[in-house]
């Protein structure tokens, strides 16, 4: 009888407890009560570190409980209905007593705990007049309790009213240290090791997994704080982010056996299950695309928000998926789902977009992060840097590996580590033989050259002819990867692709990693040449190297859609000029082209696949129309995007749709000649 269903996604301190039917059978009601309290009492075994006295004041209080309740005859229903109503209510505070337990007790949550204890104890407090309370109206003669037992239920109910269940002495203390450490990293002043190893040995944190997991708990509570709309803890919980990223980063010299496993890709159990889940499991039933904001509406059914919505903006009331009308049009988060989509994409190198904000990112830091999170990440860099530039060579790789990891959470790390001026020391280990620390530099280097700033740091300092040498050798094929996807955000500067382009080991480099890479690097190294088409004079080199014939070969084997997409954008791009639609039409791409319009499922695929299909048209007619005309099952998905597609892609469907109309209109009659379109000539015969 304990709610479990939104177990995944509760809110710690947070108790959705769920008061037993009416119609419960008594028996049956006494024994999920017996077994809940013995599950209560098996908190005993378990490590408290805050809360030590309230925890066992509150055991002590359900196992006297449990002695009564095993003392009523099994099958009694005489006064089972006035009953269940006092047996009932203990059954609501016992779940809420199971939920504050688990919280007490988690190995993520020991800081936040910590800096909640007046709340905490207020909880324990409250739960305990409860339990007097009810105890009080509980029927004890009609259940045929002895007179023992009802010495116990008294001595019980003066028990949880006289007990003081107030925040601890020690944890008082350490909470004032907390707090002192904060106000010292507010004023920019570093902390002593000492006092950080105070805190976090009081709180059983003894590893850098241990801290890190603190870190991932608060981040998660940060994010799910923004979505209140008091964001009455963003504050606390913002500096308690700064202190325990700092005590990452600075206390803990090695990475213990449980690091790795966190950082790619959280609990083992979690990734089994992902990895047995359907990837249309995860599509919205109106795009077919993945979702990135799941929500479920009355139905039952679930959605991409920016879907349904524009599904009710145009005066529907009905579920889409089974015509059934709503009794409402309220939207309900599914944020289970969300996690295990964004997890699934993670673990299968997917992009995933969050929507409503620009980025998680900038979310963490907008408006909600304070001075003291913010001066303990410069505090941070600087330490980092120091280790980057004099430390050994294990001290070295811990600070790669934590920059890494700065890097990636947030647009405001980045730039505190760039003031810091890590991107030299960075550059340096680009060439390490540890092929580890190679991975992490390149890992960080990608993301450090998201941000304008870094990229003219990076290649001012010779990072650019370094970052070539990882792509066309690095110890591992993710360092290769990470190299690739560095160039991609590089050759969004018109004078970088140009270094780029007129570097005759760049582009075969790209391709040499699109041909044997993992689906990652190849995703990595299409994107970094569509970005180097961005200027006119790379097409022919992209071409002379043997890019076209790669491609169309590699789009017949692709099963993921990023990938195709990302092909189909290069071919396109492409396919605008006369040199690049020719090498398109003599590689065999048509038939391949017009089944992935016909089969694929993505939008953004079919939309590219008509954009090339037109192109080839208007710079190859004679070599694409007579053959896209003889072909029956084009038409379908052209019509299908005229209608649904965006206003540029039905444009452009809606052209092709003409051409091939035209042209059979012509050939039909025997009246065979040129065709003009937007004042173009094509050639079609």
């Amino acid at each position: 009888m304990i709610n479990k269903s939104n177990e995944f996604i509760r809110r710690i301190v947070n108790f959705p407890a769920i008061r037993p039917s009416e119609t419960v059978c008594f028996s049956s009601l006494v024994t999920s009560l017996i077994q809940l309290g013995q599950t209560i009492c098996e908190f005993k075994s378990r490590t408290f570190y805050t809360n030590k006295k309230n925890v066992r004041n509150s055991i002590r209080l359900i196992e006297d409980i449990l002695i009564v309740l095993k003392e009523i005859p099994n099958g009694v229903s005489r006064f089972a209905s006035s009953s269940i109503v006092s047996l009932s209510e203990i059954h609501f505070i016992f779940q809420k007593f199971h939920f504050l337990l688990n919280d007490c007790s988690r190995e993520d949550s020991r800081i936040w705990i910590l800096a909640k204890s007046e709340d905490v104890s207020c909880q324990f407090k409250m739960l305990a007049r409860a339990v007097a309370v009810a105890l009080d109206v509980l029927p004890l003669e009609e259940m045929d309790v002895s007179v023992e037992g009802r010495e116990v239920v008294e001595f019980v109910r003066n028990q949880a009213v006289k007990l003081k269940f107030e925040v601890e002495m020690d944890d008082g203390r350490m909470q004032v240290n907390v707090l002192k450490i904060l106000d010292q990293l507010e004023d920019g002043i570093v902390p002593e090791s000492c006092d950080l190893k105070r805190v976090l040995d009081y709180l059983g944190i003894k590893r850098w997994s241990a801290c890190n997991r603190e870190v991932k708990f608060l981040d998660n509570e940060m994010l799910l704080e923004g979505n209140t709309e008091e964001k009455r803890d963003m504050g606390i919980l913002s500096s308690l982010m700064g202190f325990m990223i700092y005590c990452r980063g600075t206390l803990f010299e090695v990475l213990d056996n449980g690091a790795s496993r966190q950082i790619n890709g959280g609990s083992t159990n979690v990734d089994q299950a992902i990895r047995f889940l359907n990837l249309d499991d995860f599509r919205c039933p109106i795009t077919l695309e993945i979702m990135s904001d799941p929500v479920t509406i009355a139905s039952g059914h679930t959605y991409d928000r920016s879907s349904i919505l524009k599904w009710f903006r145009a005066g529907n009331s009905t579920c889409p998926k089974t015509g059934e009308r709503l009794t409402s049009v309220d939207l309900v988060p599914n944020l289970a789902l969300k996690v295990l989509i964004k997890q699934y994409c993670s673990a299968n190198g997917i992009p995933f977009v969050e929507t409503g904000t620009r980025n998680r990112d900038a979310v963490r830091f907008v408006g909600s992060s304070t001075v003291a999170n913010e001066q303990a990440m410069k505090l941070l860099a600087s330490f980092l840097v120091g280790r980057l530039v004099a430390g050994t060579m294990e001290q070295q790789n811990k600070a790669v590996f934590e920059i890494r990891l700065l890097t990636k959470t947030s647009i405001f790390n980045r730039s505190c580590l760039v003031e810091a001026g890590a991107i030299p020391p960075l550059l340096n280990l680009v060439t390490s033989r540890d092929s580890s620390c190679q991975e992490n530099v390149m890992a960080t280097l990608l993301n450090l050259s998201k941000n304008s700033k870094c990229k003219s740091t990076i290649v001012g300092n010779g990072g650019l002819f370094l970052i070539l040498d990882v792509l066309k050798g690095g110890l591992k094929m993710e360092a290769r990867q990470h190299a690739a996807g560095t160039l991609f955000y590089l050759t969004s500067v018109e004078e970088y692709r140009k270094m780029m382009g007129d570097n005759p080991e760049f582009i075969p480099s790209l391709l040499e990693l699109l041909r044997n890479g993992t689906d990652r690097g190849k995703k990595n190294a299409l994107v970094t040449i569509f970005g180097l088409l961005m200027r006119p004079e790379n097409h022919w080199r992209v071409i002379a190297a043997g890019l076209v014939p790669l491609v169309v070969n590699l789009l017949k084997s692709f099963e993921r859609e990023d990938l195709i997409t990302d092909s189909l954008a290069v071919l396109s791009t492409l396919s605008e000029r006369l040199d690049g639609a020719m090498a398109v039409l003599y590689a065999g791409a048509l038939p391949t082209i017009v089944n992935v319009l016909s089969s694929c499922n993505s939008r953004a695929s079919k939309e590219y696949c008509v954009s090339l299909l037109l192109a080839l048209c208007i710079n190859g007619g004679a070599d694409a129309v007579p053959v896209l005309v003889k072909n029956s099952s084009l038409m379908g998905p052209l019509y299908s995007l005229l209608a649904e597609g965006n206003s540029k892609a039905s444009k452009k469907a809606s052209t092709l749709i003409r051409i091939l109309h035209e042209y059979n209109e012509k050939t039909s009659s025997g009246l065979i000649t040129p065709v003009f379109i937007e004042d173009q000539f094509i050639n079609v015969w």
